[in-house]
């Protein structure tokens, strides 16, 4: 048996784009030629957290419009009444970041599918996953008990590894070039190669003939 082709995912659980990468994603994790490794980067964690004002909400909304026409993936009324109309709150991707990094401590191969269950939350179900009480329930009932329970008291070993991760991704978005979210990178180590973003939004078997020719 051959080895396993690696991708490096590069994403923000905030990101309406990562959202919308979703059923490519899902394609990749189900493929036995492909490993898939969740890196979250922190975009809108720390000093990319801002305050979900109505400029931002307003741009949000149109964005969300443009991937949901691209890409299928809903964008719910419930969303933009309850999660950006909510000024109570900022548009801070910390909390789902730690979340997930609970998941990838306690089961690393079920990162993807509590990121599926986050973005469901927020932007179909209308929940707010800055709330770390939204997010220890999301994980909960998405099969998750023992993640949702390290969420709900996070220890110093859970914040380091969240810190870590997100100061891994970074990095590995300045050595290869990356400008943003979502990004794929395909290999090992320095022999890793950037793929362009939008091989995620194209027609599936699109995506898995550049990954196989990469």
């Amino acid at each position: 048996m051959t080895d396993r082709t690696r991708i490096t995912y590069l994403f923000d659980p905030l990101c309406g784009w990562c959202y919308g990468a979703g059923p490519a994603l899902g394609t990749l994790a189900a493929n036995p030629v492909f490993s898939l490794e969740l890196a979250p980067t922190g975009l809108f964690a720390g000093t990319g957290a801002r305050p979900l004002d109505d400029g931002l909400a307003a741009h949000a909304w149109a964005n969300d419009q443009r991937i949901e026409a691209l890409t299928g993936q809903r964008f719910s009324r419930a969303y933009r009444d309850q999660v950006l109309a909510d000024r109570r709150r900022a548009f801070d991707s910390g909390p789902a970041t730690l979340a997930l990094t609970a998941v990838h401590l306690a089961a690393p191969e079920g990162e993807r599918v509590a990121l599926a269950a986050l973005q469901h939350g927020r932007y179909v179900e209308g929940r707010d996953i800055t709330d770390p009480m939204v997010l220890a329930s999301l994980l909960d009932a998405a099969g998750f008990p023992e993640a949702a329970n390290r969420l709900a008291a996070p220890d110093a070993a859970l914040l380091e590894a969240t810190r870590t991760r997100i100061a891994t991704a970074r990095q590995s978005m300045r050595a290869f070039g990356a400008d943003g979210v979502p990004a794929l990178l395909i290999g090992e180590g320095e022999r890793r190669r950037l793929l362009p973003a939008g091989v995620l939004f194209r027609d599936l078997s699109v995506l898995l003939a550049t990954l196989a020719a990469a």
